[in-house]
């Protein structure tokens, strides 16, 4: 297990849609660890596979105490009920800002094992459920603000003292391209 840096907005795999998980082995549960220790030290929420430059669908959560993982998940509302809450993401740090999401949501899927997984949650739970899995699909949670809300986020983003040069990588690297791992089978 090892804390893996995290790729910063800005990052081409964080716009790439991520890879459906084929081979459920020892690389996922790898994965899965690493993902859960980067997200412990980083101190959130949760953390998608893309947001560490592994383009796959599986991301981890730690909400109230409860630490889960779901890989290729598929997430579904639960009523039409949306909450408006300060939201903030790993790949934006030190950044928060007033995001709708559903309030309840029920998300099924695989563990890394490959047994079948639903999970249902609220709140908090039911936020970082939906955030993962839009960082699955190359969607940053900003993109989900109200255009005006956007256009203001985008504006002080801009100013971020990180911008432009990710922090995993040495000064005037070039970024890598994003990394899709393939099942042989």
């Amino acid at each position: 297990m090892s804390v893996t840096p995290i790729r910063i907005m800005g990052d081409p795999v964080l716009r790439t849609p991520a890879a459906p998980v084929v081979e459920f082995d020892k690389e996922l549960q790898q994965l899965v660890a690493d993902l859960t220790d980067t997200m412990h030290a980083a101190g959130g929420a949760g953390l998608a596979a893309p947001q560490i430059g592994v383009g796959l669908r599986v991301f981890t959560w730690y909400v109230d105490g409860e630490v889960g993982h779901m890989v290729n998940p598929d997430v579904v509302p639960v009523g039409e009920d949306v909450e408006r809450d300060a939201e903030g993401c790993l790949s934006i740090p030190g950044y928060r800002f007033d995001c709708d999401r559903y309030l309840t949501v029920a998300a099924t899927g695989w563990d890394m094992f490959g047994e079948p997984l639903r999970v249902e949650g609220s709140h908090k739970l039911a936020r970082a459920i939906q955030h993962e899995t839009d960082h699955l699909d190359g969607v940053l949670f900003v993109d989900r603000l109200d255009a005006e809300a956007r256009a203001a986020a985008l504006d002080v983003l801009q100013a971020a003292e990180w911008q432009g040069h990710p922090s995993w990588l040495p000064e005037g690297s070039p970024l890598p391209a994003p990394v899709v791992k393939v099942s042989p089978h």
